[in-house]
């Protein structure tokens, strides 16, 4: 299929001074929730709601399979059961187009905020239902806000019973509302005996602190060739894939703005929305990329 919008970026001239760029493969992948699935919203929009609202999902879902398809890069879709159930077609689309599907739990309920049967419940039956739409296992999980830290590391317990291979859960950084700042900065066993691999969000170490450079509100805030820098850093000083991830409302600054936000969440949530598109396809351009299950478990790469 041609893609004569991206036609730009297959010879897009900052690639040639990134010395990785034929070497090193980075991890691209999508966090599959609508705008109203955000844990900052859930004191202003309740979960009751959400079948009411207009989603935006479907539109966002085709520009990124749209820009993937040009550049010919697979990557990895963490989708919620919530929309795998009201779009399975997305869900079937992702599959067939060579990308891996994984779960991201159902509804978007933090970790933390649930028990260890209520979580074993939300990833068995997320992995089910996505397995059913797309007839191959699911075996990545990524957590809600990045919601495992040091309060519930049962859950990498509950996700290797569930029968995950690998959780991308955990940010190696100082944040209000997630992170676990002193978590290794690459992937690592949580447990002794092996089992399921965590695969943390990167970061760049500098003056003793984790600075984030894997996406999410930090790439909104940070100019590009900043992102670009850190991404390329870790490749070269460390020889190591980079796992990056972004959402779909975050290249929609159309979205419906919910009333009575406070002024913290207005401005992490829409900050930059309108330059999103043009960073990621900078940022597709600019390195090599493929899904987070053939980059990490086949271990290759690791020291």
């Amino acid at each position: 299929m041609d893609h004569p919008q991206y036609q730009h970026l297959l010879t897009h001239p900052q690639a040639a001074d990134i010395p990785q760029a034929d070497a090193i493969r980075n991890a691209m992948s999508i966090d599959v929730e609508d705008y109203f699935h955000v844990s900052a919203f859930a004191p202003y929009i309740s979960r009751d709601s959400w079948p009411d609202l207009a989603c935006r999902i479907e539109a966002n879902m085709e520009w990124i399979l749209g820009l993937t398809a040009a550049l010919d890069i697979k990557a990895t879709f963490f989708v919620l059961g919530w929309i795998a159930e009201r779009y399975p077609h997305l869900v079937k689309r992702v599959h067939q187009a060579g990308h891996e599907v994984a779960s991201h739990g159902y509804g978007h309920q933090r970790v933390n905020e649930m028990t260890p049967e209520a979580f074993l419940r939300d990833v068995s039956t997320t992995k089910l239902i996505l397995e059913q739409l797309t007839g191959q296992p699911v075996v990545g999980y990524r957590a809600p806000s990045f919601s495992i830290g040091h309060g519930n590391q049962w859950a990498w317990d509950v996700l290797q019973a569930a029968g995950y291979r690998y959780s991308s859960s955990v940010y190696p950084i100082r944040h209000d509302h997630y992170g676990m700042a002193d978590a290794p900065r690459f992937p690592f066993y949580p447990r002794d005996y092996g089992g399921l691999l965590e695969i943390p969000i990167t970061t760049v170490r500098m003056l003793d602190t984790n600075l984030p450079a894997g996406g999410g509100g930090y790439f909104r805030l940070l100019p590009y060739p900043v992102s670009r820098w850190m991404i390329n850093h870790v490749n070269t000083e460390y020889s190591a894939p980079c796992i990056f991830y972004f959402h779909p409302w975050e290249i929609d600054p159309e979205q419906p703005r919910p009333c009575n936000l406070n002024m913290q969440t207005r401005w992490r949530h829409y900050l930059n929305l309108g330059r999103m598109r043009s960073r990621i396809e900078l940022l597709a351009h600019d390195f090599r990329w493929d899904r987070i299950d053939r980059i990490f478990l086949d271990r290759t790469w690791m020291h």
